[in-house]
C-alpha cells in the first residue's frame, strides 16, 4: 500500500492546491482542463491526486501554462516535492526521466558536444537519428506492459557499441510523459548502491544497470542484488517498475551456463534471473535498418551520412559512431611505445583486471612488449608522450586509453571488510582501455600469454584483491605455476578470500592443520564465512564442539544460512530440539530452507505429525519441497497412503511434482500398478510427464511390452518428446519402419533429432546403412551436427577419404569443433602435418583447446618432442580452464614436459620448490 503523498511533502500539497484553485478560478473540470493543457485525462487525474507521486516536470508546465500560473514557481515546487526535505535525501532513488542527459546514462557520444556541460550534466551533445529495429520492438512492448502497471525486466546482450543502451534510452521515453523515474545506480560503487537502495525503489521507476556485469558478476553482492531485483519484479506493492541492463555475450553465457558436476554455482540467482528476460542485439543493421538510416541520412543527420559511408554493407554503424574504426586506425598505426602500452591494458583486461589500470603498472609493464631495437630508442620521457598519444579523442569523443578517476566514495564505509576488502591504493594516476579495444584484444590476443613485465609489473604495483586474484589463475591456466604461486600470496597479502582458502586447503592436505589454520583466520578476518565455516568443520573433527559452534556462530554472524543449519543439526543431537528449531527457523529466513527438512523428519519420526507438516510447509514456502517430499514417502511406507497422497499434491501445488512421482514408482514397485498410473496422470496434469515415461520404463523392464507402450503414449500425448523416442524404437523393434520414422520427425519437428539419430544408429547396427544416411541426413537438415560427423566417420570407415573429409569440412564450417578435431586426425594420419595445425588453431578458436592437447600428445607418442612441445605450448597459451581443468588434474603432457611450469616467454622453468605439483586447482569462473 502506498501512503498520501501529500500529507507526508508540503510542497507537494501546495502544488495541487494551486493547480486546484486555479481549475476553480477558471472553472474546469479535470477533462476541460486535460484538454487546454494537452494531456491525457488519467495524467492529469493522477497529477491532482493526494494519493499519487508528484507529477512530472513537463505536466506541471503543461497545467501551469493551461492554467496561466507562473510556470517556474510551480516548477520549483514540483522539484521541492520529489526531494526529501530532511537532509536534502531524495525519498526514492533516481530522478524525472526527462532530467537525465542520455550520455550520463552511458549512451556512447556520437559527435561533438553543442554546450558546455553544467553541473551533474555531460552538455548537450546531439545524437544520430535513431533507426528501429526488432528488438526494438520487443522492448517497446514490455515498456507498454510497465506503463499499464506490469512490472518487467530484460537484459539487453550484444557485443561493445551495438547500440544496447541507446535502445533502452529510446524505448523508455514514452514514461517520460507519465512521470516516471529512472535510477541509474553507481555511487560510491555500482553493486554497493544497487544492493543498498533497491528496496527503496518506488513505484513507476526504471531501473537503471547499464554493463549489468558490474551488478551481477560481482564477487560480494551479485547473488543479493538478483534476488533483489526479483523481489522487485514480484511484489506487487513495489510495482510497476521496469529493470533494464546490457551485458556483454560474454558475461551472459558466463552467468547463465549451468556449472560443471562437482562445481560450485557462483550465478544460481543470477540464472534464475535471466532466464526468460534476455534479449540479444544483433553486431549490424539488415538490410530493411540500412534503409531506415539511408533516408535519415539523406533528409540531412549528418552523424548517420558519415557512418553510413564508412560501415558501407556490413552494417556496423554503431560501431562506426561509436568511433571503432578509428580506435582500431589508432592501435595499428601507434608509435611502438604506445602500442605496448594498449597491449598491456588490452592483456591486463582480458585476464580479469578491473576497469582502473594504474599508470605505474602500464609503464612497467610495456618493457617486455618491445623489440630490442625499439626498447633501445626510448627516450626518457617516452611514457609521457605514449600516454598523450593514446589520450587524443578519435571520433565519437572516444580515447584508445584514457586518464580517469574513481568516483569518491562519499558514504562511511560499511563495517564488514567481506563487502569492501582492503582498499587499494589509489596513488598515481589510473587509466581505462575504450570498450571496442577491450573487446578487439579478447579475441585477436586470446592465444597470448603476456611476457615477463607484464607478471612483474602485476605483482609489484596492483593491489586489488580480485584482479590479483585473476591474474592468480590466469597464470595457472597458461601453466606458468611460479607466477601463480607468487601471485596467489600476493593475492592473500591483500585479502582475496579465494586464494587465502586455497592455500588453506593446499596446507591442510600437506598435513599442516596449523598452518591452513592461519590461512583460515585470514580469510576469517575479512569476514569470509566460508572460511568460519572450514574452521568450524576442523574443530568438529578434532572433537571440539564448542570450537566448532562457536565458529559457526560467527559464519552465521556474516550470513551463512550454512552455519545456521550445522548449528541447528548440534543442538537438535544434543536434545535441545526447541533451539534446534529456532535455529533451522532462522536458517530458512536466511535462505536455507534444509534445516527444516531435517527437523521435518526428525518430529515425524518423534510422532509430531502436526508439527513436521507444519515445518515442511514452511520450508515450501522458502522454495523447498524436500520436505514435504521426504514426509509422503515417510507415509507411504508405514501405509497412510492417503496422507501421503495429499503431502504429495502439496508438492505439487508448490511447482514440484517430484512427491507424486515418488509415490507412482513406489506403487509401481509394490504392484499397484493402477495406483501408480493415477499418480503419473496427475503429474502429467501439472505440466510434467516425465512419471508416466519412467513407468513405462519399469514396465519395459518387467517385461510388459504392451504396458510399457501404452504409457509411452500417454506420454506423449502430453508432450513428452522422450515418449515419442521410445514409442519410435519400439515400433523400429517391432518392424513398423514407417511409424518410427513418421514418430521421430514429429520430434524433429518438435526441436529434438535425437529421435532421427538413434533410429539412424539402429538401422546402422542393422546392417541398413543406405537407410542409415538418410536418417542421418534428416538428423543434419534439423540442424544436428552429429548427424553429419557420424555420416563422415560412415564413409571414412568404407574408405571414402574423400566424402569423408567433404562432411568433416561441411559439419566444420557450421560450428562442429568435434568435426574439426576429426579432420585433423585425418591429416595426421596422412603426414599433413601443416593442415592439421591449422585446423587444431582453428577449433582452438572455438574453444576447443583440448583439440591442440591431443594433437601434443599424439606428436609426443610417435616420437616427436618437439612437435608435441610445440602444441603443449600453444596449449598452456590459449588458457583454456574449462577443457584444461580436467587436463591439469591427470599426470599429463604438461606434468611430463614441463613439471615446474613455463616462464612466460614458453621456457621451462628452473626447479623451484618441490611441492609445485600439488597446485592445479582451477576454479570455475575464471579468465
Amino acid at each position: 500500500m502506498h501512503d498520501e503523498h501529500d500529507s507526508l511533502d508540503p510542497a507537494l500539497t501546495e502544488l495541487r492546491e494551486r493547480l486546484t484553485s486555479g481549475m476553480a478560478r477558471m472553472q474546469l473540470n479535470q477533462t476541460d482542463l486535460a484538454k487546454r493543457a494537452g494531456l491525457g485525462r488519467t495524467t492529469v487525474s493522477e497529477a491532482l491526486s493526494p494519493a499519487k507521486p508528484a507529477p512530472s516536470p513537463q505536466t506541471v508546465a503543461a497545467l501551469a501554462r493551461a492554467l496561466q500560473l507562473p510556470v517556474e514557481e510551480l516548477l520549483e515546487l514540483q522539484r521541492s516535492a520529489v526531494e526529501d526535505t530532511e537532509g536534502g535525501v531524495r525519498s526514492a532513488p533516481g530522478r524525472s526521466i526527462g532530467e537525465w542527459d542520455p550520455h550520463d546514462l552511458e549512451v556512447h557520444p556520437a559527435g561533438p558536444g553543442d554546450a558546455a556541460s553544467g553541473p551533474g550534466r555531460s552538455g548537450a551533445r546531439t545524437m544520430p537519428g535513431y533507426v528501429r529495429r526488432e528488438h526494438d520492438r520487443v522492448l517497446a512492448g514490455l515498456v507498454k506492459d510497465a506503463a499499464a502497471g506490469r512490472s518487467r525486466a530484460v537484459v539487453l546482450v550484444g557485443s561493445s557499441s551495438t547500440g544496447k543502451t541507446r535502445a533502452c534510452w529510446e524505448a523508455v521515453q514514452p514514461l517520460a510523459a507519465q512521470g516516471w523515474r529512472l535510477w541509474h545506480p553507481f555511487d560510491p560503487t555500482r553493486a554497493q548502491d544497487a544492493l543498498e537502495d533497491l528496496p527503496r525503489v518506488a513505484p513507476r521507476t526504471v531501473v537503471w544497470l547499464n554493463e549489468a556485469q558490474h551488478y551481477l558478476g560481482d564477487r560480494t553482492a551479485g547473488e543479493r542484488i538478483a534476488a533483489a531485483v526479483h523481489q522487485l519484479l514480484v511484489t506487487a506493492e513495489c510495482g510497476p517498475v521496469l529493470v533494464l541492463g546490457t551485458l556483454w555475450p560474454e558475461y551472459a553465457a558466463r552467468y547463465t551456463a549451468l556449472p560443471a558436476p562437482g562445481e560450485g554455482d557462483p550465478y544460481s540467482r543470477v540464472r534464475e534471473l535471466l532466464a526468460g528476460r534476455v534479449l540479444t542485439v544483433p553486431e549490424t543493421f539488415e538490410a530493411p535498418a540500412l534503409a531506415a538510416a539511408s533516408a535519415l541520412a539523406e533528409g540531412g543527420d549528418r552523424l548517420l551520412a558519415d557512418a553510413l559511408s564508412r560501415a558501407g554493407a556490413e552494417g556496423r554503424v554503431t560501431q562506426d559512431l561509436a568511433g571503432a574504426p578509428e580506435l582500431l586506425n589508432r592501435y595499428r598505426h601507434a608509435t611502438p611505445a604506445a602500442a605496448a602500452v594498449l597491449e598491456v591494458a588490452m592483456d591486463a583486461r582480458r585476464l580479469g583486471v578491473g576497469l582502473h589500470l594504474p599508470q605505474a603498472f602500464l609503464t612497467d609493464a610495456a618493457a617486455d612488449y618491445l623489440t630490442d631495437t625499439d626498447y633501445d630508442q626510448l627516450t626518457d620521457d617516452w611514457a609521457e608522450q605514449a600516454f598523450a598519444e593514446l589520450a587524443a579523442l578519435v571520433h565519437g569523443k572516444q580515447a584508445p586509453l584514457r586518464r580517469t578517476t574513481p568516483r569518491t566514495q562519499r558514504r562511511p564505509p560499511a563495517p564488514s571488510p567481506a563487502l569492501h576488502g582492503p582498499a587499494p591504493s589509489t596513488a598515481g594516476p589510473v587509466f581505462r582501455l575504450a570498450d571496442y579495444l577491450e573487446q578487439h584484444g579478447r579475441t585477436s590476443r586470446r592465444h597470448l600469454c603476456p611476457p615477463a613485465s607484464f607478471w612483474h609489473a602485476a605483482h609489484t604495483h596492483l593491489t586489488d584483491p580480485d584482479d590479483l586474484g585473476n591474474l592468480t589463475q590466469a597464470a595457472e591456466n597458461r601453466h606458468r605455476l611460479q607466477w601463480a604461486h607468487s601471485l596467489r600470496h600476493r593475492a592473500a597479502d591483500h585479502g582475496n578470500t579465494n586464494a587465502l582458502l586455497l592455500l588453506a586447503v593446499m596446507q591442510d592436505e600437506a598435513g599442516d592443520r596449523e598452518g591452513a589454520e592461519a590461512f583460515y583466520r585470514q580469510a576469517a578476518d575479512y569476514g569470509n564465512a566460508e572460511a568460519l565455516n572450514r574452521l568450524a568443520v576442523m574443530r568438529e573433527r578434532a572433537g571440539d564442539r564448542e570450537g566448532a559452534e562457536a565458529f559457526y556462530q560467527q559464519a552465521a554472524n556474516h550470513g551463512s544460512p550454512h552455519a545456521l543449519s550445522r548449528l541447528a543439526v548440534m543442538l537438535e543431537r544434543a536434545g535441545d530440539r526447541d533451539g534446534a528449531e529456532a535455529l533451522a527457523r532462522q536458517a530458512a529466513d536466511h535462505g536455507s530452507p534444509y534445516a527444516l527438512v531435517h527437523l521435518t523428519v526428525m518430529l515425524e519420526r518423534a510422532g509430531d505429525r502436526d508439527g513436521a507438516e507444519a515445518l515442511a510447509r514452511q520450508a515450501a514456502n522458502h522454495g523447498s519441497t524436500n520436505g514435504l517430499h521426504r514426509l509422503a514417502e515417510m507415509r507411504e511406507e508405514s501405509g497412510d497412503r492417503d496422507g501421503a497422497e495429499a503431502l504429495a499434491r502439496q508438492t505439487a501445488n508448490h511447482g514440484s511434482t517430484n512427491g507424486l512421482h515418488r509415490l507412482a514408482e513406489m506403487r509401481e514397485e509394490s504392484g499397484d500398478r493402477d495406483g501408480a498410473e493415477a499418480l503419473a496422470r496427475q503429474t502429467a496434469n501439472h505440466g510434467n510427464a516425465d512419471t508416466l515415461y519412467h513407468l513405462a520404463q519399469m514396465r519395459g523392464l518387467a517385461g510388459d511390452r504392451d504396458g510399457a507402450e501404452a504409457l509411452y503414449r500417454q506420454a506423449a500425448d502430453h508432450g513428452s518428446t522422450n515418449g515419442l523416442l521410445r514409442l519410435a524404437l519400439v515400433r523400429e523393434l517391432a518392424g513398423d519402419r514407417d511409424g518410427a520414422e513418421a514418430l521421430a520427425r514429429q520430434t524433429a519437428d518438435h526441436g529434438n533429432a535425437d529421435t532421427l539419430y538413434h533410429l539412424a544408429r539402429m538401422r546402422e547396427r542393422a546392417g541398413d546403412r543406405d537407410g542409415a544416411e538418410t536418417l542421418y541426413r534428416q538428423v543434419a537438415d534439423h540442424g544436428n551436427l552429429d548427424g553429419l560427423v557420424h555420416l563422415a566417420e560412415m564413409r571414412e570407415e568404407a574408405g571414402n577419404r574423400d566424402g569423408a573429409e567433404a562432411l568433416y569440412r561441411q559439419a566444420a564450417d557450421h560450428g562442429s569443433t568435434q568435426a574439426l578435431v576429426h579432420l585433423a586426425e585425418m591429416m595426421e594420419e596422412a603426414g599433413d602435418r601443416n593442415g592439421v595445425e591449422a585446423v587444431i588453431r582453428q577449433a582452438a578458436d572455438h574453444g576447443k583447446a583440448d583439440a591442440l592437447y591431443r594433437l601434443a600428445e599424439m606428436r609426443e607418442q610417435a616420437g616427436d618432442r618437439d612437435g608435441a612441445e610445440a602444441l603443449a605450448r600453444q596449449t598452456a597459451d590459449h588458457g583454456n580452464p574449462r577443457d584444461l581443468y580436467r587436463l591439469a588434474m591427470e599426470p599429463g603432457i604438461f606434468t611430463r614436459l614441463w613439471p615446474y611450469g613455463l616462464d612466460p616467454d614458453g621456457t621451462p622453468t628452473s626447479p623451484w620448490r618441490a611441492s609445485v605439483l600439488i597446485e592445479r586447482t582451477v576454479p570455475p569462473g575464471t579468465p
